[in-house]
This record gives structure tokens, sequence and C-alpha cells, in this order.
């Protein structure tokens, strides 16, 4: 059994809050998210919404101008779940980490 330590996702987020930002695939057959951060590079705040193996997470989550969100979890998802998000403006950028497991 192989780990890998990873960056599940890492950019601009789209506003269409369904966006699949991660997909653990074959030969993955485990994937640990570890972390998430969540920063809003504009001048406004904006709001973020983010679901893990189909369940959210956080739903119209403020973020403020220049700001960030860290959040530190451990959640498994396992073969064809998907990480999910989006938000209010392609300002806020999420940084996703985790380990996938094969």
């Amino acid at each position: 059994m192989a780990t890998t330590s990873k960056t599940l996702f890492r950019g601009a987020a789209t506003t269409n809050t369904a966006t699949v930002l991660y997909t653990c695939t074959s030969p993955v057959t485990t994937t640990v998210v570890t972390n998430i951060i969540v920063t809003n590079t504009a001048a406004s705040s904006g709001t973020y919404t983010l679901g893990l193996g189909g369940t959210n997470l956080a739903t119209t989550v403020t973020v403020g101008a220049y700001d960030s969100t860290v959040i530190d979890l451990k959640q498994v998802l396992t073969t064809n779940q998907t990480i999910t998000g989006g938000a209010s403006a392609t300002s806020i950028n999420f940084h996703i980490g985790g380990v996938e497991i094969s």
C-alpha cells in the first residue's frame, strides 16, 4: 500500500458551487483530506461553499477582504467520491492538501 502526500486542488474558485475540485480515482482507493485554506484576494468580502463526498462541509461561508480561513480536518474519501466547491467571486482561492492511498 503506497501513500502519497499531495496537493488535491490549488487555484481560483469558479462561481459554480458544484464544481468538482478533486476526484478520488483508481488506482487510489482512499484519500484523506487533511487541510483546506480558503483565501480572498479582493478588497471586499466574499463567500464560499465546499462539499466532501456528497455532504456539505461549508455553505455560503463568508471570508473577509484580504483574509484567509484555515480548516484543519481528517476526512476520508473513497473511490469516485469528490470534493466540490465554488465561491461568489474568482478572487476566492482554494488550497486543499491530503494523502492518497493506493
